[in-house]
């Protein structure tokens, strides 16, 4: 079997997490993040909209890691990226930080907001 190395052309990947943290652009956060190609921002969780719709016209798709179970986002947040033109998908926390690096290294257009595990 071969194997190949991503490569995410400068752009900002996570490299790991655990309970209650991240690990991106080398440097460990506490809490919930917001991760964007051109870096690592915290995030307020659900309630801070704003952080999200500030990614209008530079991201398709926003991955919601939603901790350690998948659930569901909720109501007046996925009405207001649909507004703004954000596609969302929800999934628990390992599952985006895997799919948002897999998009990074295609050079898609994505961002990943994500509750810590644990």
């Amino acid at each position: 079997m071969r194997l190949n190395e991503a490569s995410f052309g400068g752009a900002t990947a996570v490299e790991g997490y655990g309970p209650g943290f991240f690990r991106a652009g080398g440097a460990v956060w506490h809490g919930a993040i917001l991760i964007r190609p051109e870096g690592v921002a915290e995030w307020g969780g659900y309630d801070d909209i704003a952080a999200l719709l500030a990614l209008a016209g530079q991201v398709d798709v926003l991955f919601l890691g939603t901790g350690n179970v998948i659930a569901h986002p909720p109501g007046p947040l996925r009405a207001a990226l649909e507004a703004a033109g954000i596609g969302l998908e929800a999934m628990d926390s390992p599952a985006a930080c895997r799919t948002y690096n897999v998009l990074l290294s295609e050079g898609r257009r994505i961002a990943a907001a994500m509750l810590p595990v644990g």
